[in-house]
């Protein structure tokens, strides 16, 4: 039976171990190795939930096989039988185990949640922010490039001229080609920044098996300036495709 069992049930190394609450077996992390039964959830990050170490080049083929597995042995339906308070782990545990996978297989929600463990928060750039701070009258916190200060403020004047000749019902070509020319820039710049952060994820790893604090530290702060950058460009990206869209 071990050897079909999926490898996050096991007990890793550095969580605290305790019995399975049914037959006193050492249990697992999810439910018991010997009578099967779940097991409370217990306190650990998405990558410890399903036994993989804190890094960015994560395996998703080796991802999607441990959700399956774990998705089998957790789903509420297979603690019909139980009692209710056994329903209620198993409920609880496939709630995680969604949100972590959601959460792992995508690489750059992936790494905003490492560097959310790592206590730091991005800069807010969504757009649902935007929407809050104009309702409000507040200003929204923006990281702007320095290097893009100047492109982004002719942007933001051309953008401006578009939707006034909107409201006027008049077309002007010249203005939608410069206008096109930016977007194409800005879209260049969003993959070159996808470019550097994957970069930045061969470092941590490395750094993480070396583990070398120093580095790593380094490592994050690079990527939070790197991902701050790359929602400011596809914010801009956004609004200039939400202006050309609505024109006459």
């Amino acid at each position: 039976m071990a050897s079909t069992e999926s490898k996050s049930s096991l007990i890793m190394p550095g969580e605290e171990t305790s019995t399975c609450w049914s037959c006193g077996t050492m249990r697992a992390v999810h439910f018991c190795s010997a009578c099967g039964k779940v097991q409370p959830p217990v306190p650990v990050d998405y990558f410890a939930f399903f036994g993989f170490p804190k890094k960015l080049n994560l395996d998703t083929a080796a991802l999607q096989k441990e959700f399956y597995a774990l998705s089998r042995r957790l789903h509420p339906d297979m603690s019909a039988q139980a009692d209710g308070q056994e329903r209620e782990w198993s409920l609880e545990q496939s709630s995680l185990l969604n949100d972590a996978y959601r959460t792992l297989k995508d690489p750059i929600k992936r790494t905003q949640y490492l560097l959310r463990l790592e206590g730091v928060e991005l800069e807010e750039q969504s757009k649902q922010a935007t929407d809050k701070a104009r309702a409000s009258g507040e200003l929204k916190k923006q990281v702007v490039p320095p290097d893009l200060l100047e492109e982004m403020f002719e942007l933001n004047i051309q953008l401006e001229e578009l939707r006034a000749q909107k409201n006027l019902g008049e077309d002007d070509p010249a203005l939608l080609e410069e206008i096109g020319k930016a977007k194409l820039s800005l879209e260049q710049n969003h993959d070159a920044l996808l470019a550097e952060l994957k970069s930045d994820w061969s470092r941590w790893d490395k750094a993480i098996d070396k583990v070398d604090d120093q580095e790593r530290l380094k490592i994050r702060d690079h990527m939070v300036d790197v991902l701050n950058r790359r929602n400011y460009v596809r914010n801009l990206v956004r609004d200039v495709n939400e202006a050309m869209e609505s024109r006459p």
